[in-house]
């Protein structure tokens, strides 16, 4: 009975997974598209289910050093010409730029308010940039849990970043293949403010690309749906298609 304790012990130490490591994982399954160009539906929907919906249009390019971002509001009319623009960054707060075509300016977005709604959404600014292991601390190892079937790594992410909104992040990333669940965002007061799931996961050109992404705001009951469609990879985007000075054009 000792014996097959033991053997039981040393089994489990040699199979099980940091949450570093399921990390870094998770990572490397979603790189590698080089640069991508999508439209996307964002469906805003309030405490009493009403629902309002903005269509955009999103380019990434991939950058070692932090990717960088273009989002342009197509409609409906009160936010058509918005541009958002992202440069993130591995070791330091992500560079962010707002245009506000009423009133012909760019507004920088300042590090102290990533935390604040992105657009009326249940997105904050500090959720729109790509997911980095290097923005985050891991410790321990990775509880497996069984959803609906399937197995998944249940760990804590704790921001690098002084300036964010979340004390901790709870993620569940599937144990075949690597690809993230869900996040739960816990807030500065260490209270559960809002989940997000992410679904409808497709290869293009052999790289993972998540198709929809649910939050559901757990304190004011709202919620926020986005939807990447026509997505393509690897089309030749540069550097200029990102300059600050596209925000007036």
């Amino acid at each position: 009975m000792l014996k097959m304790l033991f053997f039981l012990l040393i089994s489990s130490a040699l199979f099980a997974i940091s949450n570093q490591e399921v990390a870094n994982r998770c990572e490397a399954v979603m790189n590698g598209f080089e640069d991508s160009s999508s439209t996307m539906k964002m469906t805003l929907i309030n405490a009493n289910n009403q629902k309002r919906e903005r269509h955009m249009k999103m380019i990434i390019l991939e950058k070692a050093s932090g990717n960088k971002s273009l989002m342009t509001f197509l409609s409906p009319a009160d936010v058509k010409g918005t541009k958002f623009l992202n440069y993130e960054h591995i070791n330091k707060d992500d560079d962010q730029w707002l245009y506000l075509p009423a009133l012909k300016r760019v507004k920088r977005i300042a590090s102290k308010n990533k935390s604040g709604s992105f657009m009326g959404s249940e997105f904050s600014y500090e959720d729109l940039s790509s997911f980095s292991a290097k923005k985050y601390t891991f410790t321990g190892q990775a509880k497996e849990e069984i959803l609906n079937g399937k197995k998944y790594y249940v760990g804590k992410r704790v921001p690098v970043s002084k300036n964010s909104g979340y004390t901790k992040q709870i993620s569940w990333v599937n144990a075949k293949t690597f690809l993230i669940k869900k996040v739960d965002y816990y807030d500065r007061k260490h209270e559960l403010l809002k989940t997000a799931y992410f679904d409808d996961y497709k290869k293009i050109k052999g790289v993972w690309r998540v198709g929809m992404m649910r939050v559901k705001n757990h304190q004011n009951g709202k919620k926020t749906i986005l939807v990447w469609e026509d997505e393509k990879i690897k089309i030749g985007l540069k550097e200029r298609n990102f300059h600050k000075r596209v925000l007036k054009k």
